[in-house]
């Protein structure tokens, strides 16, 4: 744990937002097929904005601890800005992470977008 930033170890030693979510607005699950990380996150949106986030992840410290900040940095955003979330930028509020860590920022950057994706064709259906 000493490559990683206070910030990350004390989100992966106590994650927010964690867990299920009854009737999300919008879902999506993404994975890394290189490590085996895995995301689900789960979205509520009222007045196109993001109230509440869960997410349930499997994977090593980092992916866990970029879950939780990024479920904490998007809640209140609108839509369009939780889509132009980058993957530095989760990287950068996380205190930084090892060259071959930031597919974890990736990984959370990706689903919170799918999840959107779905909140969007589910309002359309």
């Amino acid at each position: 744990m000493a490559a990683y930033s206070d910030l990350v170890v004390e989100h992966f030693q106590h994650p927010r937002n964690a867990g299920e979510m009854p009737d999300p607005d919008g879902e999506a699950t993404k994975s890394n097929p290189v490590c085996g990380d895995r995301m689900r996150v789960m979205i509520r949106v009222a007045d196109d904005r993001i109230v509440e986030v869960r997410w349930q992840t499997r994977g090593c410290p980092p992916a866990i601890a970029t879950s939780s900040v990024a479920s904490e940095m998007v809640t209140g955003w609108d839509l369009e800005r939780v889509e132009e979330l980058t993957r530095e930028a989760i990287a950068e509020a996380v205190g930084g992470l090892p060259k071959d860590k930031v597919h974890c920022s990736v990984l959370a950057a990706d689903a919170l977008r799918a999840a959107i994706a779905d909140y969007r064709s589910r309002r359309q259906a």
